[in-house]
């Protein structure tokens, strides 16, 4: 009785936990949290200091008895004790003091493609941790192609290619299920890496993974672009050991991701050689689907299409198709019990 009277307030929410960026989706509410999957805590006190934008602010600035740190690793938990006072931080946070915290929620969560039952139960586990009631774990590219409103319940092809920060997943969709799939830890957390290597061979510069990830942002692309773009690259010079700036334009970017690039294409050519034929002949009809953040790497989609000759293009707010699809599979049982992956907290 009382778990029926608390349940009309809950709030069923959904979670991208990706390892770059961490969005939660409340019914009837959208999204409403999307933050970094950055945490920081004290070791003397033991105590979370700071959760998302706050925490990474902190990266590289700390005193040796304060760690911020990312505890997904490659799409998967590195760090169960961070990564559950994060999704309860996250889920207090969405609760907010209301008469709602006193129902646990029911949550869909997104997992990548390429991950073992350990794994997923250690997802379910941690979710159910952090405070939730029940917990649906569905694959991501699944999850984006629904936020994209691709029609996955019907007999046609859907690829749909997910660049996220840990894993790149491509994934050819029909009847509600994955057909051929293929998955790489080549993404955006990996290109931010290319960026600092090429600055440290190339000009004798250390910089850190934040501004990587900032400059990449400002002038990275996979194509030569019509108007060239020019940003100033910040960091320690490796000879004198003193701070040193110098211009960056998008074709030193462009060439220190050229191999992470060609990589996913390459992916996404192994994923159409092993696709059914009938498949193929949708997703040459229909094209392929872009999401994720590695979609907004100017060019990409251009590169992809030409490599692969059939149309690409990129999802509406990419960022975010993940965390709307699981947003939609709230309110949508008989989808979502086509989906879901078996729960790995049953088996014995």
């Amino acid at each position: 009785m009382f778990k029926n009277f608390f349940g009309k307030f809950g709030k069923d929410i959904g979670i991208d936990l990706g390892t770059a960026n961490t969005l939660v989706f409340v019914k009837d509410k959208g999204i409403v949290i999307n933050e970094p999957t950055v945490v920081a805590w004290n070791t003397r006190t033991e105590q979370i200091l700071a959760v998302g934008n706050e925490a990474k602010a902190m990266l590289g600035k700390t005193p040796p008895h304060i760690v911020v740190s990312r505890p997904l690793t490659k799409g998967i938990i590195s760090d169960y004790e961070v990564t559950e006072k994060m999704l309860k931080f996250f889920i207090e946070k969405v609760y907010d003091g209301s008469m709602a915290m006193m129902s646990r929620p029911r949550v869909v969560i997104g997992v990548p493609l390429e991950v073992t039952e350990v794994e997923t139960k250690a997802v379910e586990d941690v979710t159910i941790a952090a405070g939730a009631r029940d917990v649906f774990v569905v694959q991501e590219p699944v999850a984006a192609a629904i936020g994209a409103r691709m029609p996955i319940q019907d007999p046609i092809g859907n690829m749909i290619i997910d660049i996220g920060g840990g894993t790149t997943n491509v994934a050819v969709i029909s009847l509600s299920g994955v057909v051929t799939w293929k998955s790489t830890t080549i993404a955006g957390d990996e290109m931010n890496r290319n960026i600092i290597q090429y600055a440290r061979e190339v000009f004798n510069l250390l910089v850190g993974e934040s501004h990587a990830e900032y400059i990449k942002i400002k002038i990275g692309s996979a194509l030569d672009m019509k108007e060239k773009m020019e940003f100033p690259f910040r960091g320690r010079d490796i000879v004198t050991g003193l701070p040193k700036e110098i211009m960056v334009t998008d074709g030193h970017i462009r060439e220190a991701l050229d191999r992470s690039v060609h990589a996913i294409v390459d992916l996404i050519k192994m994923t159409l050689e092993v696709t059914p034929p009938e498949l193929t002949a949708d997703i040459h009809e229909r094209g392929v689907l872009l999401t994720g953040g590695g979609s907004l790497l100017r060019g990409i989609d251009t590169v992809i299409s030409r490599a692969a000759e059939i149309p690409v293009r990129i999802a509406d707010d990419p960022l975010t198709a993940v965390v709307r699809g699981t947003g939609i599979l709230l309110d949508n049982a008989v989808l979502l019990k086509e989906v879901i992956l078996p729960s790995a907290r049953t088996k014995r």
